[in-house]
C-alpha cells in the first residue's frame, strides 16, 4: 500500500468525508464516511458510520463502529461495539467488546473474549473463544478451543481438534451462570479429536471422541476411540 502521498483524516465532533485513500483515519466524535475507504490505520473512538467498503491494515474500534459494506484488514480489534453489515476478511481478529457480522467471516486467527455474532459461515485456522457467540452457518477451523461463560450456538462445527469446556469458576463466573447458562448448541460437530462438555448436538462425528458432563448427544460416530461421562446422555454411539 503506497502511503507516501497520502494525508490523514481526523473527525472531531460531528463531521463527514467522502472517503478515498488516507494514511491514518481517526473518528473521535460522530464521523461519517460516505464512500469506500482505504487506509493504513483506522481508529474509531467515538461513533463512526462507514457507508462504503473499507480496506485497512489495522482497525481499532474503541467506541461504536457501523460498517455498511465489506471490511478487509490485517488486524481488527474491537473493545467497544462494531457491526459489519456484509463480509469480514481479516488476518487476526480480537474482540473484547461486541462484534456483529451480517455476512461471512474469513480469518487466520480469531480470539473472542466478548460477544460474537455471525450471520453466515465463520472460517479460521485458529478459533479461541472465552465468551458467548452465535454463528448462523458453519464454524470451520483447524483448532477450535471454546471456554463458555454463556450460551454458544453454531449450526455446524468442523475442525481437526475441537475442545469445548465450561469456563473456570469465579465469583463473576458464578454470577454470570445465574443469567447465562454455559452451553453449546449445534446440529453437527465433526473433527479428528473432539472433547465436549455442556453440549447439545444431534450428531458428533470424529476419530477420537470424548463426551464429558452435561452433554446431550443424539448420535456419536467414531473411528478409533469413544468415552462418555456418567453425567452425559448419548442416545446412540456407533463405530464406523
Amino acid at each position: 500500500m503506497d502511503t507516501k502521498s497520502r494525508g490523514d483524516l481526523v473527525i472531531n465532533g460531528f463531521g463527514a468525508s467522502n472517503g478515498g485513500q488516507f494514511r491514518v483515519v481517526t473518528l473521535n466524535g460522530r464521523g461519517t464516511i460516505n464512500s469506500d475507504l482505504e487506509c493504513m490505520e483506522l481508529d474509531c473512538n467515538g461513533s463512526g458510520i462507514l457507508n462504503g467498503n473499507v480496506i485497512s491494515e489495522k482497525v481499532k474500534v474503541n467506541g461504536n463502529g457501523r460498517f455498511r459494506g465489506n471490511l478487509e484488514a490485517q488486524n481488527l480489534s474491537i473493545d467497544g461495539s462494531a457491526r459489519i453489515d456484509k463480509n469480514l476478511t481479516v488476518e487476526k481478529l480480537k474482540i473484547s467488546g461486541k462484534g456483529t457480522i451480517g455476512g461471512k467471516v474469513k480469518s487466520e486467527e480469531i480470539k473472542i473474549e466478548g460477544t460474537f455474532t455471525v450471520g453466515e459461515d465463520c472460517e479460521a485456522e485458529i478459533f479461541k473463544a472465552e465468551s458467548q457467540f452465535t454463528i448462523g452457518g458453519l464454524l470451520n477451523a483447524d483448532h477450535i478451543d471454546i471456554k463458555m461463560f454463556g450460551e454458544c450456538k453454531a449450526k455446524e462445527i468442523g475442525g481437526q481438534t475441537i475442545t469445548v469446556k465450561q469456563k473456570g469458576s469465579s465469583l463473576v463466573g458464578n454470577l454470570l451462570k445465574s443469567f447465562y447458562k454455559p452451553q453449546l448448541e449445534a446440529e453437527l460437530i465433526e473433527g479428528d479429536k473432539i472433547e465436549l462438555e455442556n453440549t447439545i448436538a444431534k450428531i458428533v462425528r470424529g476419530n477420537q471422541v470424548t463426551i464429558g458432563p452435561n452433554c446431550q448427544i443424539g448420535l456419536v460416530e467414531y473411528t478409533e476411540e469413544f468415552s462418555m461421562d456418567k453425567k452425559a446422555v448419548v442416545a446412540e454411539n456407533r463405530k464406523i
